[in-house]
């Protein structure tokens, strides 16, 4: 299986993590807080520079309010490579 960090599907998870958390009128310090993480935290998967497990990710959802459904839907309709 290839390499996912910096794929095309991982650059559109934290493009879409951004929108959703511009669409909420939050800061990452404030996502970070919610999660009770440091703000860098937030920045490494926003940057595409850190990987997500699914519960981080849930978490993720659940701190700024979006539906991962949504999200995994929009990652399936994005080409691997």
């Amino acid at each position: 299986m290839p390499r996912t960090l910096r794929s095309r599907r991982h650059q559109r998870l934290a493009e879409l993590i951004i929108g959703y958390r511009e669409a909420a009128g939050l800061r990452q310090v404030e996502v970070a807080e919610r999660l009770g993480r440091h703000q860098p935290f937030l920045s490494a998967i926003e940057a595409g520079q850190r990987r997500l497990d699914l519960i981080e990710l849930l978490d993720l959802a659940e701190a700024i309010g979006f539906d991962p459904h949504d999200l995994i839907t929009a990652l399936l309709d994005t080409p691997k490579e």
